[in-house]
């Protein structure tokens, strides 16, 4: 027993002088991620920064993709003019190329160059603002997102605005792809950067990121587990020590390390696993699930050469309600019952704000969104520009061909719920824009999946099986609180996380100067010279 109380002691002692910077460092790096995200350009900022359609004189897609001599099937097509203020169709084709064509003159245009990039930061800050192209570079401490890929290598250009802005451009499309305050910046270093350890990311061990990242925190697992099992053998629950205390360390330091520990013990083994469930650690909870057959639901995918309506002919025709969220990544339920918002507006007063038109394939019938910069959409028909809305029957029958498992049972949402819900643009899987309502259908197939579809435009949002619902308690349950009753009710939600957030650096602070002052008794007497006594 006292052999095993002994390398007990000694293991916690000396993965806490080795770990006990970085735990410190997770709860202090928690608690500004809280407020200042990784910097990300949100689908609303993106949207709100584009110029208006202005569709005179452009080509319709079959036109200008006939000029490119490019044709097939699409996965995605959409029309924007974030290159430089110039109109372009954005296509993702079925066979993996992903092109731009310019909508006036059918044009494919090279990679955009420094002078390009210029425009399009010029567009995106507005005329007044001045601008500075720092150079490119393939990823910094703000562009680590594997969603940039794609994209790089990306122009930096320096805004001279008030808040010090720095765009990311990218030099494959010509767009503005990320913006970072010179606040978010900052705060970045003391927050996300530090707390995702994206200082090994841009090194050579950027590979082995991952590995350092989950290694780590196992350690701090069992860092955490040897010092309650100490905390706990070392206290006194019935008969004090003869001091009077519980505790039997007399120095304020040892003693406060103790308490808190006991104190914090449990919220931080809760941070520390979900922490590590966030990784998916060497795909644990990883599950593919059954084939997505869109083509069965939607019908064959869309064929650029039968896309022959102008944006000029699609913004003119028809007129019908306006469906949309709003845009804004608020927190869940925050005095916001439904994202969506209904507003019957005049099609030619709605075209006047159209950012992006976006082409899809729904539920047999070629449609086109045209979206405004609050992110409000409308659907209508492709081919005549007719205003176009599903009911959830419809929804409903085209979800069942969905997989090859049988649907079960179909609900409709109206709000947000523990499984489907909405954060702040900051946070890490805020920003994504959850419109409402949705259908949430549901399948026997092994996993069983869930797929969340827009009631509205019939588009499948995302889905997510057992493992999934299993990591939503693990990471975002645990580790956020992503728990709508206390969202709600902000700023109780900041407050908890606040105060647990303290206790646990405190706990991890007392342990690096205790860490640091055992060093220096170490160096000082000679390491043989040291009794490994307990404390």
């Amino acid at each position: 027993m006292k052999t095993f109380k002994r390398w007990l002691y000694l293991t916690h002692r000396w993965l806490g002088i080795g770990l006990c910077l970085f735990l410190a460092m997770w709860f202090f790096s928690g608690v500004v991620m809280m407020y200042v995200g990784y910097p990300k350009l949100t689908e609303h900022e993106r949207l709100s920064h584009l110029p208006s359609i202005a569709p005179n004189a452009m080509l319709s897609p079959a036109q200008a993709f006939a000029r490119a001599g490019e044709a097939g099937p699409l996965r995605e097509l959409s029309l924007s003019a974030g290159r430089a203020g110039r109109p372009m169709y954005q296509a993702w084709f079925e066979d993996g190329r992903r092109i731009q064509v310019d909508a006036r003159d059918g044009s494919v245009p090279a990679r955009a160059d420094a002078a390009v990039a210029l425009s399009s930061a010029r567009v995106f800050a507005g005329p007044t603002v001045a601008l500075r192209h720092e150079g490119m570079v393939d990823e910094d401490a703000f562009t680590h997102s594997r969603a940039l890929d794609r994209h790089r290598p990306l122009h930096r250009i320096a805004l001279a605005d008030e808040a010090h802005t720095r765009l990311y451009v990218s030099s494959v499309t010509g767009e503005v792809v990320r913006d970072a305050s010179r606040l978010e910046r900052g705060w970045n270093y003391l927050g996300a950067w530090i707390h995702w350890l994206y200082p090994f990311r841009g090194t050579v061990l950027d590979t082995q990121w991952a590995n350092i990242v989950n290694v780590l925190t196992i350690l701090g697992l069992v860092l955490t587990l040897t010092g309650t099992v100490v905390g706990v053998l070392r206290w006194r629950f019935t008969r004090p020590y003869r001091s009077g205390s519980r505790t039997p360390y007399p120095g304020a330091l040892m003693r406060w390390h103790h308490i808190s520990g006991l104190l914090f013990a449990v919220i931080t083994l809760t941070w520390l696993f979900s922490g590590l469930m966030s990784m998916g650690p060497w795909g644990f909870l990883r599950d593919p699930g059954p084939t997505q057959h869109l083509a069965r639901m939607h019908g064959p995918a869309l064929q650029v050469q039968a896309l022959t309506a102008t944006p000029a002919a699609l913004l003119e025709q028809g007129s019908a309600f306006v469906h949309g969220s709003d845009g804004i990544g608020r927190e869940a339920g925050l005095g916001r019952k439904d994202s969506a918002v209904n507003a019957h507006v005049p099609l030619e007063a709605y075209g006047k704000d159209v950012r992006e038109l976006r082409w899809a394939r729904r539920l047999n019938q070629d449609v086109v969104l045209l979206v405004q910069a609050s992110g409000a959409l409308r659907m209508i028909r492709s081919h005549d520009g007719a205003a176009l809305s599903f009911s959830d029957l419809d929804v409903t029958t085209a979800a069942a061909r969905l997989f090859d498992a049988p649907l079960l049972r179909t609900e409709r949402l109206d709000h947000y719920d523990l499984y489907y819900y909405d954060r702040a643009p900051h946070t890490m899987l805020g920003g994504r824009g959850k419109p409402l309502p949705v259908i949430r259908a549901v399948y026997g197939d092994p996993g069983e999946t869930w797929v969340h579809i827009d009631a509205r435009t019939a588009q499948v949002l995302g889905r997510t099986d057992v493992n999934g619902r299993l990591r939503r308690w693990l990471f975002q349950m645990l580790h956020s609180w992503d728990w709508l009753p206390l969202l709600q009710r902000r700023p109780l939600w900041d407050v908890v996380m606040v105060a647990l957030s303290l206790g646990g650096l405190a706990l991890s602070a007392t342990g690096v100067v205790i860490g640091v002052r055992r060093l220096r008794e170490r160096a000082r007497r000679g390491w043989r010279n040291v009794s490994d006594r307990p404390g």
